[in-house]
Order: structure tokens, then sequence, then C-alpha cells
């Protein structure tokens, strides 16, 4: 027990090196600047036919659950104004985050824990060049940028296909489009540009600590990247559940 409590410390503590690395590390523009761009390819557009589907299939179903849900005399227009709360507020920043943990979380890692284990960053600090500064804080840069911008276009794929859905089931665009503008604040969209910034940091940074810190050999590299994908999920999920108690009351 006393070495369980010890271990989690001693994580935290890790962390918080690593967190002081990045901070020292963001002082060299010219070592991850060149590097930025690339990782916003990676993250963002190779990711967008995947970030894609799941919004699809997302806004369909709960266009077309709200519809069967509605007692007798409810409004239509009801539909729209639950599919846009549902993807705007919760689904879309949080599926989003969890599929690019999948997708962009555990390649971080993976390269990361490669160079680790053929001693390729250890080149790199012999060659007089910061590790982090090279390889983590560009790829926390695209992710904190990226995250948002891919979740901007996952809500607005799954309102369309909400709203696709619905025409199948009664409920006319004209009808989707009046509940999409009940009660909307612009502070809903601020709201989940926020958890997205927030998720696309922790996926940066979870992952990449897994995999700066792998253990050597193939095995070591598999279990980071299980652990960051883990980790990842996890953290997002207590984000996502901190930022609803914290700014929920704001959104009436």
């Amino acid at each position: 027990m006393i070495e369980a409590v010890a271990n989690v410390f001693a994580g935290i503590g890790e962390r918080g090196y690593f967190v002081r690395d990045i901070g020292r590390a963001t002082m060299s523009p010219r070592t991850y600047g060149p590097e930025i761009v690339a990782h916003m390819r990676r993250m963002g557009v190779d990711s967008v036919p995947l970030v894609a589907a799941v919004a699809a299939f997302i806004g369909a179903v709960t266009a077309v659950q709200s519809r069967f849900q509605l007692l007798p005399g409810v409004e239509l227009s009801v539909v729209g104004l639950i599919t846009r709360q549902s993807i705007i507020l919760e689904l879309g920043p949080l599926l989003t985050g969890l599929v690019l943990t999948g997708r962009v979380g555990a390649r971080i890692t993976a390269e990361l824990g490669t160079m680790r284990v053929t001693e390729q960053i250890d080149a790199l600090e012999t060659l007089a060049y910061d590790p982090v500064a090279f390889l983590v804080v560009p790829r926390l840069i695209a992710a904190i940028l990226m995250v948002p911008l891919l979740t901007i276009f996952a809500d607005s794929i799954a309102i369309m296909a909400g709203m696709m859905a619905a025409s199948t089931v009664g409920v006319d665009n004209s009808t989707f489009a009046e509940g999409l503008r009940l009660s909307f604040a612009p502070f809903q969209i601020f709201y989940s540009l926020l958890k997205a910034t927030l998720f696309g940091t922790a996926i940066a940074f979870f992952c990449a600590f897994e995999g700066f810190f792998a253990e050597s050999g193939a095995e070591g590299v598999g279990r980071s990247t299980a652990s960051a994908v883990v980790v990842t999920s996890v953290a997002i999920l207590m984000l996502d559940a901190l930022t609803a108690i914290v700014l929920a009351r704001y959104l009436i």
C-alpha cells in the first residue's frame, strides 16, 4: 500500500519535471518552429476522414433517438435543439478527443518510444539538440491547434448528418433548423472549444511523456503505448467532468 502511494507521487513528480522541461523548451522556437506544420498535417488533415465518419454516425443516431424519445404533443423542433446541445456541448469534443487518442496519441507514443529505445533521443542530446524542444513541443502545439479545429469540423458534420437523418423520421429540415436556433448562445461554442483545447493538450502531453520515457525493447514500447492510451482517455473523461462542473451553469 505504501509503495503504491509512493509510486503515485513519484509519477506526479516525474510529470511535473516534464512540464518544467516543456516550459523551458518553448524558449527555443528555432528548434521546434519548422516542425509544427508537418505535425499539424499529420494530426489534423490525416485525421479528417476518421473524425468525419464518427461524427456523421453520432449525429444521425442522436437525432433519430431524440425523435423517438419525444412525448406526444412536444414540438418536433426540439429534435434540433437536443441534437445541437448534445453534439456541441458533449459528444463532439469528447468523441473527437477519444478518437484522436487512439489515432494520434498512440502514434506519438510509438514514435517517441521507438526513438528512445533506438537511442535516437540520446543522439540528439549528443548533438546539443534539446530533444524536448525538437520532439515534444511541436507535437504539443500542433495538438492544441488542431484538436479544436477538428472539433468544429466534427460538430458541423454531426449536425448536418443529424438533419439528414431527422428528415427520414418526420422532422423536415426547416423544423430541425428552427430547433438549432432555440436558446443558442455563443458561450456554447467557447465551451466546446475549451474542452477540445484541454483534450488536445492532454493527448500530446501524456502520450509524449509515455513515449519519451519508454523502457527498452519492443515490449517496453508496446507497454508505453497501451499505458498512454488508457491514461489519456481517463484524463480526457476527468477534464470533461471537471469542465462541466465548473462551467455548465453558465450555459443557461
